[in-house]
């Protein structure tokens, strides 16, 4: 049942060209009764396969900024790792509203990247220019920090955190901050799910099935991503995250 619910998520995912971290925890706790700590356990491991094939692909097309990747990630290592022990002190009654929350909050930023981003213009541009130096790497290791925790913590990716504070403090392009972030959320996902994976958190039964389906899934339903118009592609992504915030919120 996990495989079939996964596979039929995949599809979704793909055709929206999201990762569905959220949707993936949502979806296993709240349909199909898996403890929360063992669902952000698989989603992080899962995330560590799928970002992997995705920094490639980017990667080719010239979309990844190797030093701002490898700096940031490498940072981030540290941020998961926190975030996971922090994550084991939690309980489960309330590492799922604290989830939920943070899946809300990604909507909220995606909104702004997706339909608002003329209001961060300026800031953009100013950042940019200061992005050198001690500051450039100061930036790299706060940012890798704060959202390896988060990610480790509560399993989400923090996608829409990195991609947004690469374009607000390195003033990077859309195009690039989604490559970029790509490389610095694979070393994050790997040492989440490697950290719940000694801690015995992470369900092997679970994670292949749920591997297996997104995987599938995924690849399928990428190919009809170009049938969606864009304007309604964009509310599609947006739509993603919030579904997996209000099912664990009023879970």
């Amino acid at each position: 049942m996990i495989l079939a619910g996964m596979f039929v998520l995949g599809c979704l995912l793909g055709c929206a060209g999201t990762g569905g971290a959220g949707l993936t925890i949502a979806l296993l706790t709240v349909g199909y009764a898996v403890p929360i700590h063992t669902a952000i356990a698989v989603s992080l491991s899962c995330m560590t396969f799928t970002v992997l094939s995705g920094t490639i692909s980017h990667y080719r097309e010239g979309e990844v900024i190797l030093k701002l990747g490898l700096t940031t990630g490498a940072a981030g290592i540290t941020g998961a790792l926190a975030g996971t022990h922090m994550a084991f002190m939690i309980p489960s009654e309330l590492l799922s509203p604290a989830t939920a929350v943070m899946l809300l909050l990604t909507t909220a930023l995606f909104y702004v990247q997706l339909f608002h981003s003329h209001l961060i213009a300026d800031f953009v541009a100013r950042n940019q220019k200061t992005a050198t130096g001690f500051a450039y790497y100061l930036r790299c290791c706060m940012i890798g920090l704060m959202t390896g925790m988060l990610s480790g913590a509560f399993g989400i990716g923090a996608t829409a955190f990195i991609q947004i504070s690469l374009m607000l403090f390195f003033g990077v392009s859309l195009y690039q901050a989604i490559g970029t972030t790509m490389l610095i959320i694979f070393p994050i996902a790997a040492t989440g799910g490697l950290s719940y994976l000694f801690s015995g958190m992470l369900d092997p039964y679970v994670f292949v099935q749920t591997l297996a389906g997104l995987t599938v899934g995924s690849f399928i339903g990428a190919k009809f991503t170009h049938l969606i118009p864009k304007e309604k592609l964009r509310y599609i992504m947006i739509s993603m995250p919030l579904i997996g915030g209000l099912a664990l919120l009023t879970h």
